[in-house]
């Protein structure tokens, strides 16, 4: 009898928390106009605030040509943040890809089309940062502690952000001065670099990799793979980051593709730890291949990019 009534008390104290996550409610504020895109931003709010003030800033996917800061995983997500004392934000940009048809551009055209789409949506990303700064103290955020995270093409948008403010390149133009992520975190994640390997004027911000190396959507290493110019996945980054003593976590799980942009739900707790520990300065190399019963292939591991983008 004892042990069925503990049992039921940690039930209810499980569902009594989920449904105090599922009731806070975001408030939505235009943070930029871009011609005649309104970019909308989604704030969660805290019930009881982290003693450091944190903000994770989310960037949905969908490959520039879907997905929304208001899908059911972003929300669910951003409330769990939330619940967990930091104020989540998702935010809108601009999905440039919408209107390409892949079947009629050759492959330096499209290799112009992706550069513009990552760039468009740093840039956004950019002017949602600034917004945020503009409006801390009344959200009670404190601007060093603002981390980036995203999924697929989020996760290249928060990666490009960093990377173009690193290198003073016009996409982070609309940046605080002087601002810089507390940390990025990128599921299934790249960079765009123009010709050859990114490399950073000004050192990265702590960065948390989380990719399949079997990922032929956002490739684990280089796509194109034989061109200077194209994106530059985890492997090839952490080959640098590794080169400079940047802080950074890889995690790399095998035999996994794009199934891996789906996961900020159920790595929750890994992306907290790593958060907290970078806020309180330690400098973190961790470098761990995976295997977990609970992230099995699908039809996104057969997926190529092109695949992906194909008219039907």
């Amino acid at each position: 009898m004892k042990r069925l009534f503990l049992l039921i008390m940690l039930s209810a104290g499980f569902l009594s928390n989920a449904a105090k996550r599922d009731t806070i409610v975001p408030q939505t504020y235009e943070f930029v106009k871009r011609g005649d895109h309104t970019l909308l931003m989604d704030v969660y709010t805290p019930t009881t605030a982290r003693p450091d003030s944190a903000c994770v800033v989310f960037l949905f996917g969908g490959g520039f040509v879907t997905g929304s800061r208001t899908d059911a995983f972003v929300r669910k997500y951003c409330q769990r943040l939330a619940s967990d004392g930091f104020t989540a934000i998702a935010i809108d940009y601009r999905l440039h890809l919408r209107e390409v048809n892949f079947d009629t551009i050759t492959l330096l055209k499209t290799q112009k089309v992706f550069r513009d789409a990552i760039n468009i949506a740093a840039a956004d990303c950019a002017a949602a940062i600034a917004y945020i700064c503009d409006n801390a103290a009344k959200w009670r955020i404190a601007t060093q502690h603002i981390v980036l995270c995203g999924s697929s093409a989020g996760a290249i948008g928060s990666l490009q952000l960093d990377y173009c403010r690193a290198n003073s390149l016009p996409p982070a133009a609309e940046l605080p001065k002087d601002w810089k992520p507390a940390a990025v975190v990128a599921f299934s994640g790249a960079i765009y670099a123009d010709g050859g390997k990114p490399k950073y004027n000004t050192a990265p911000a702590p960065t948390f990799f989380l990719h399949g190396d079997a990922d032929r959507i956002v490739n684990y290493k280089k796509f194109p793979p034989v061109l200077r110019s194209g994106l530059y996945g985890p492997k090839k980054l952490h080959k640098s980051f590794e080169k400079n003593h940047y802080p950074h976590w890889y995690f790399i799980f095998e035999g996994i593709g794009h199934e891996v942009a789906s996961l900020f739900l159920m790595m929750n707790d890994e992306v907290e730890t790593f958060v907290d520990k970078t806020i309180k300065g330690r400098e973190m190399f961790y470098d761990a291949n995976i295997r977990d019963s609970k992230v099995i292939p699908t039809k996104w591991s057969k997926m190529g990019v092109f695949d992906l983008y194909k008219r039907k």
